[in-house]
């Protein structure tokens, strides 16, 4: 589980817009740019160029 006072300063690296956390799937996403942004020993991959598109 992600911390919420990082969810709170974490952006889109792509458009600067608000993440949802998805718990179930350990993803964080922007539904502004549609991508998904997975999480590995609780810490975020916020690299567009490793982001799933949906």
């Amino acid at each position: 589980m992600i911390d919420q006072k990082l969810l709170d300063i974490l952006a889109c690296p792509a458009c600067k817009g608000i993440l949802e956390y998805d718990g179930e799937n350990e993803k964080l996403i922007c539904q502004a740019c549609r991508l998904k942004f997975r999480i590995e020993d609780d810490i975020p991959v916020m690299l567009l160029d490793e982001a799933e598109k949906f």
